[in-house]
């Protein structure tokens, strides 16, 4: 029998060029958000409106992941094999990672803004790198990922002070998002134990997909309108949901064909694509100095947390 041939995604530069693309893509997020809520015509103190908004997008994300997979050979048995305990661990995963984690996250991004978000949300990185910590026995912090660690929420407290040393921090803003990334870390540990059961792409989108209609019922029986935009706002809507669906299956086949610190690492793109373009589509200054000195030190951190966990089990 001829030995398999390597896959493409294993090559550097090719590994390299998917995961900077889903990185951008996933910074694209922020100013997206912003842009959605006015096209949408989301008030800003509009709380249900902005989780009807994040539910229709979860939705749409996970129903297309779930049309693809359900199509492919096979899939349609192994959706079928799912066993009830399968399906609660889902729904668990559905409400917290999508539906609560969606209610801080979105609230959270209208108050602040779309470069302060990028960066604060990058404490998922760090809040993971400290629950590893205690869940693993050979994750444990070293060194360089402590420095990591330092390093990453030093850029939080930096990037909330301003020049006169005066601190522009709200719980519903800043709080929110900083409690949005903290769920995703807790999340994605829940996700990593019951994809050992549950293949991870239909985990992901069936997660997707139950948590949106779950935004999408919470903020109708609250009195949100069901979601309507002019064109140039549906078609926003489906790129916000094709980039879930696309990054996260480009990222899993990653993960799949290299090592996990080699993809991991440039999670550093996604606030310094947060802020950029955050700047280019919503007009935000960047040159400030909070900016200036948080997002140094957040692209450090990630890097060496990243680097530092390269034994992390998986």
């Amino acid at each position: 029998m001829q030995p398999l041939k390597p896959s493409p995604l294993s090559r550097p530069l090719i590994a390299s060029l998917l995961a900077s693309l889903c990185a951008i893509l996933w910074g694209s997020a922020y100013p997206s958000i912003k842009l959605g809520y006015e096209l949408f015509l989301v008030g800003p103190d509009d709380t249900a409106a902005k989780v009807a908004f994040a539910g229709l997008r979860f939705t749409f994300a996970g129903l297309l992941v779930l049309l693809f997979r359900f199509f492919q050979q096979g899939e349609k048995q192994r959706f079928r094999t799912l066993e009830g305990k399968s399906w609660v661990q889902i729904l668990m995963l559905g409400l917290l990672q999508t539906a609560i984690y969606s209610i801080f996250f979105y609230i959270g991004v209208s108050y602040t803004t779309g470069a302060k978000s990028s960066i604060l949300s990058s404490s998922s990185v760090f809040f993971s790198a400290l629950l590893a910590h205690w869940v693993y026995a050979n994750d444990h912090i070293n060194k360089r990922k402590g420095l990591g660690i330092l390093l990453g929420f030093l850029s939080v407290v930096m990037v909330n002070f301003e020049p006169n040393l005066g601190i522009t921090f709200s719980l519903k803003g800043e709080g929110f998002v900083v409690i949005a990334a903290f769920l995703t870390s807790a999340g994605a540990l829940y996700s990593k134990r019951v994809s050992r059961r549950i293949d991870s792409v239909l985990l992901t989108s069936m997660q997707l997909f139950l948590g949106g209609l779950i935004l999408l019922a919470l903020a109708l029986t609250q009195g949100a309108s069901f979601p309507t935009s002019t064109l140039a706002g549906y078609v926003l809507l489906l790129y916000m949901a094709s980039l879930s669906a696309i990054t996260f299956s480009i990222w899993t086949m990653l993960l799949q064909h290299n090592k996990v610190s080699s993809i991991t690492v440039f999670y550093f793109l996604i606030p310094v694509a947060g802020t950029f373009l955050s700047a280019l589509f919503l007009g935000e200054s960047i040159f400030r100095l909070q900016y200036l000195l948080a997002l140094p030190l957040v692209v450090a951190g990630i890097v060496l947390v990243a680097y530092s966990s390269s034994k992390t089990p998986v």
